[in-house]
């Protein structure tokens, strides 16, 4: 029986299922197995997926061999930032489209923003050209800063659908959620569950610590879930989408098991007391122009 997630209704007349399954550092094989999995057996009607993870092609297998038709699966992938610019991203978005063996996207995000403001400017009219072309049904962006969203948003006619940003209990990003709530702008997280147990990739990194944190399994213990459980629960509970990240089918069915219980006012309360400023496992989108054209 397929999970009863919610749908997210966005600024661009779609909707998006609030959770879904991403599929960052996974190779096409296991990416292929994956998803096939998650939608067949699992239930997952969301798959989000970019051209940076070099997967695009095993997403695209994935979907073809399961059971599940194409306009039953909301899909996203990202356009890379060495492909930021007018024609560079329409020729971009074709090429993943190519790879996915799709006609269109629900979803298409710019994955990073760049320094430079002006050719930030003219991808966000590629992305808007690709909307109206029917190619993508929404068009997004993740890391994206307020300073960044007010900069595309004040040149395009498009506000953005999505911001999918890095997001958890230990980076809750309330004053990014509160500006884009004020636009009607949906987030998305990314490393919901905290990131790796590794030192993780920006600048000022840390290990997750999240999943061996003893007030979550107290609140997992309550309700008899995992950690993993208990932090996805809490950004259904914030009105986020999520899309954790898993190749292992016993993961990628209980990461969505998790529409039987509510975390109470208390569990809330004593999550919110997890954030940390220095608790970032991605770069800052200010300190990094990652894959930036020359």
């Amino acid at each position: 029986m397929t999970p009863a997630v919610a749908m997210i209704d966005l600024n661009s007349g779609t909707s998006i299922p609030q959770l879904g399954l991403g599929v960052w550092q996974a190779e096409n094989d296991e990416t292929e197995h994956a998803v096939a999995h998650a939608l067949d057996a699992a239930g997952y009607r969301h798959i989000d997926t970019a051209a940076a993870y070099g997967n695009e092609e095993g997403v695209g297998r994935g979907i073809a061999a399961s059971g599940v038709a194409r306009e039953d699966v909301f899909l996203t992938t990202k356009l890379w930032n060495a492909d930021q610019g007018y024609e560079s991203a329409i020729a971009a978005c074709d090429t993943s489209l190519g790879k996915l063996g799709v006609d269109y996207v629900d979803l298409y995000l710019v994955h990073w923003p760049l320094l430079d403001s002006d050719r930030m400017k003219r991808t966000w009219e590629a992305m808007e050209a690709i909307a109206e072309s029917g190619k993508a049904k929404a068009i997004g962006v993740c890391n994206f800063e307020p300073h960044h969203l007010d900069t595309i948003c004040g040149h395009g006619e498009t506000v953005p659908a999505v911001d999918q940003v890095e997001l958890h209990p230990h980076l809750p990003q309330n004053d990014l959620r509160a500006f884009a709530v004020d636009r009607e702008i949906a987030v998305e997280s990314w490393s919901p569950l905290g990131g790796t147990s590794n030192s993780g990739w920006g600048r000022a990194s840390k290990p997750n610590t999240l999943l061996d944190d003893p007030i979550l399994a107290s609140i997992g213990e309550k309700y008899g879930k995992s950690i993993a459980q208990v932090i996805i629960r809490w950004h259904l509970s914030n009105g986020l989408i999520v899309i954790p990240k898993s190749v292992h089918e016993e993961r990628i069915s209980q990461n969505i098991d998790v529409f039987d219980f509510d975390l109470d006012a208390d569990d809330i309360l004593e999550i919110s007391r997890l954030a940390d400023p220095g608790g970032r496992v991605g770069a800052h989108p200010d300190e990094m122009n990652i894959g930036a054209p020359e």
